[in-house]
C-alpha cells in the first residue's frame, strides 16, 4: 500500500490545484458510458504483475492527468457543436490580464456585451479563525464530554466530543478537525504545526467570503459549559475578519461579498489577484478564439508527448510516445497548410497568422475538416490513455484469460485508473 499512498499523494500535490474544470463535469449517460469502456477493456485483460521501479505509480497518474487535459482542450472546442467552425459563432470573453481577472461570457447572443475596465483593489477573503499552538504530545484535556457552540449565517449548532483517559492534545485537535469538516456547515478546519516546538493549532476557516453591512463576522464560536476547554484550544480566536472585494468598474468603485460575480448579466469575472493596471474585459474576435482553442488542444497534446518522451528515457518504453506522436506524422502535410508544424521531438505548434489566412480564404473547408481530424484524433488517444493507462506501463504478463469465457472485472485494471482500491478490506 505505500506505493499506492505515494501515487496519490503524487497526484494531489502535481495535480490538486487543477481539480474543478467546468468541463469536468459530466451527465450520467457519459458516466455510465466510461464505466462500460472500464469494463470492455478489462474483460479480455491478462493478468499481470508491474515492475518493481518507484516512478511506476507517477508515470501511471501522469498519463491519465495528461489524458484528462487533452480531453478537456477538446471539450473547450467542442462547447459550442461537434466542428471547430462552429467556434467562430460563439462569444468567447477575453481578459487582457488572465492572472488578475478571468471573464467567462455567460450571456445569450442577443445581449449587450460591451468592453469595460476592471481595476482590483483587493479581494473577498474568508473568516480564519487560529486555536492556540499545544504540544503535540501533552495531555491539556481531562477525561470527560465536552461542547461548543457554532453560530453561522442564521443558524446555530453544537458539537460534542469526548476526551479519553491518556489522550494527547493531538488527538483531541484531530479529533475536532474532523468533527467540524465532516458536518459540512460551511466552515474547512485543519491544523497547523510549528515543527520547532512540536506544537500544532486548529484553523478554521469559512468556505463564504466577504461581510454584509449587517454581519459582524461569518461565524462565532463560544461556549458556557466547557469554556476552559475552548480557551485551551483557542478556536474562538479570529485572526482574519471576512472582507469584501474591492474593485473599478470603468472608475467607479464597487464592492461585492464574493470574488466571483457577473457585469450585465452578460460577464462572470472571477477576481484572482489585486491588478497593477485597468484590466480589459471584452470579447474575442472570430480567430482569436480559434486559435487559442487550437493552442490548448496542442498544449495538451504536447503534454503528452514529453511524458512519452520522459518515460521512454527512463525505461526504454516507446509504446506511448509512438501511439501520440504517430497523431501528428499521419497529418503532417495538412496540418502545415493551417500553420501547425512540428519539431524534431515531436511537439506541435500553431502560427496563429497562417491559420487567420487560411479561414479566411477559399481553403476554409479543407482547414476545418483538418483540425476536426486532428481533434478527433487526439480525443480517441485521449478516451484509450484515461480508461487504462496502465496499457502503457512495463508489466509482466502472468496469465492469460480464458478466450470466450473471461468475467467482466471493472476494478481490476489498476488502483492508477480512477479508482481507490482498500485492500485492508
Amino acid at each position: 500500500m505505500a506505493r499506492i499512498d505515494a501515487a496519490y499523494n503524487y497526484f494531489m500535490t502535481t495535480y490538486g490545484d487543477n481539480i474543478g474544470n467546468r468541463y469536468e463535469s459530466h451527465k450520467k449517460s457519459e458516466l455510465r458510458d466510461t464505466y462500460n469502456k472500464i469494463v470492455k477493456a478489462n474483460k479480455d485483460s491478462p493478468l499481470y504483475k508491474i515492475k518493481d521501479t518507484d516512478d511506476m505509480g507517477q508515470f501511471a497518474i501522469d498519463i491519465k492527468e495528461h489524458a484528462n487535459s487533452m480531453a478537456l482542450s477538446v471539450s473547450n472546442l467542442s462547447s459550442a457543436g461537434e466542428d471547430i467552425s462552429s467556434i467562430l459563432e460563439k462569444r468567447i470573453a477575453s481578459s487582457s490580464d488572465n492572472d488578475s481577472v478571468e471573464a467567462l461570457y455567460v450571456g445569450d447572443n442577443n445581449s449587450s456585451a460591451e468592453s469595460f475596465a476592471i481595476e482590483v483593489d483587493s479581494l473577498a477573503k474568508p473568516q480564519i479563525n487560529t486555536g492556540n499552538f499545544l504540544v503535540r504530545d501533552g495531555h491539556d484535556f481531562a477525561e470527560g464530554q465536552y461542547s461548543f457552540d457554532l453560530d453561522i449565517r442564521n443558524h446555530s449548532y453544537e458539537f460534542q466530543f469526548n476526551v479519553n483517559r491518556g489522550e494527547s492534545n493531538l488527538n483531541v485537535q484531530n479529533k475536532i478537525v474532523r468533527l467540524l469538516n465532516t458536518s459540512d456547515v460551511g466552515l474547512s478546519a485543519s491544523l497547523i504545526t510549528n515543527t520547532a516546538s512540536n506544537s500544532s493549532a486548529i484553523q478554521i476557516t469559512s468556505k463564504a467570503t466577504g461581510l454584509s453591512e449587517d454581519e459582524s463576522s461569518l461565524f462565532n464560536i463560544s461556549s458556557t459549559i466547557s469554556w476552559r476547554e475552548l480557551n485551551t484550544l483557542g478556536i474562538d480566536r479570529v485572526t482574519q475578519p471576512a472582507s469584501n472585494s474591492s474593485f473599478k468598474l470603468n472608475g467607479n468603485a464597487h464592492e461585492s461579498l464574493s470574488n466571483t460575480f457577473t457585469v450585465n448579466k452578460a460577464f462572470e469575472l472571477i477576481l484572482k489577484a489585486p491588478s497593477n493596471e485597468p484590466v480589459q474585459i471584452g470579447l474575442m474576435n472570430d480567430t482569436e478564439a480559434l486559435s487559442n482553442g487550437v493552442n490548448q488542444l496542442l498544449d495538451s497534446y504536447n503534454g503528452m508527448i514529453d511524458v512519452g518522451l520522459k518515460y521512454n528515457g527512463a525505461h526504454q518504453n516507446r509504446t506511448l510516445f509512438n501511439e501520440i506522436s504517430s497523431i501528428a506524422k499521419n497529418q503532417s502535410e495538412s496540418l502545415t497548410k493551417v500553420g501547425i508544424s512540428s519539431d524534431t521531438l515531436g511537439h506541435l505548434e500553431l502560427d496563429k497568422d497562417t491559420l487567420s489566412d487560411i479561414i479566411n480564404s477559399g481553403e476554409r473547408d479543407n482547414a476545418f475538416s483538418t483540425l476536426n481530424e486532428l481533434k478527433e484524433s487526439i480525443s480517441k488517444a485521449a478516451t484509450k490513455a484515461s480508461i487504462n493507462p496502465m496499457a502503457y506501463v512495463d508489466k509482466a504478463v502472468v496469465e492469460y484469460k480464458n478466450p470466450g469465457k473471461s468475467l467482466a472485472a471493472p476494478y481490476a485494471a489498476s488502483q492508477y485508473s480512477g479508482m481507490m482500491v482498500n485492500f485492508g478490506l
